[in-house]
């Protein structure tokens, strides 16, 4: 990738993130990354084409830190590695995650694929674990999750992660 495309990418993130994908013209990431409208379109076809390489970055890391799950060798780690994972998001790569968060609510942009290996991990462990229904259980967690990851994203400086993270130890190991 070169320093140009990295820029356009970087500054589409930037503003997606802070303004929603709907709301930002190319012209403002052009702008924003000190190119010209044309490059945006040479490079990545169109605003579409920027969210998709922006998220094929996103699924690449992703799929970096299922491979890590992956390799805990007791089910009920994996759980609770997965329920944390909220609290270890890096703050460099929180304008990523708001973006994804916001896309949920815009499904024609929203790609679900991306929870689907940590799901998939979920119920094989639960499974090991005997659970009655390690699919339903799964899709809790996920929900859990999801609230977990709300709140770390949008009220990070109102709410004490650390605080909230040794609270859900407690109760669930």
């Amino acid at each position: 990738m070169t320093e140009k495309q990295k820029a356009i990418l970087d500054s589409a993130l930037k503003l997606f993130a802070s303004k929603g994908f709907d709301a930002v013209p190319t012209s403002a990431i052009a702008k924003e990354a000190g190119v010209s409208e044309g490059l945006i379109f040479r490079h990545f076809e169109n605003k579409a084409g920027l969210l998709n390489a922006l998220m094929q970055v996103g699924k690449e890391k992703l799929q970096e830190e299922m491979e890590a799950l992956s390799q805990i060798n007791k089910a009920e780690d994996k759980i609770v590695a997965i329920m944390e994972m909220p609290f270890h998001i890096d703050e460099e790569d929180y304008p990523f995650w708001r973006l994804v968060y916001s896309l949920k609510w815009q499904n024609e942009y929203y790609d679900d694929e991306m929870g689907k290996p940590m799901r998939d991990i979920l119920i094989e462990a639960l499974t090991e674990l005997k659970y009655r229904d390690p699919e339903a259980e799964a899709d809790l967690i996920l929900a859990y999750l999801d609230g977990f990851a709300t709140t770390v994203l949008l009220k990070g400086d109102i709410v004490d992660k650390d605080r909230l993270l040794q609270t859900l130890r407690k109760k669930y190991k």
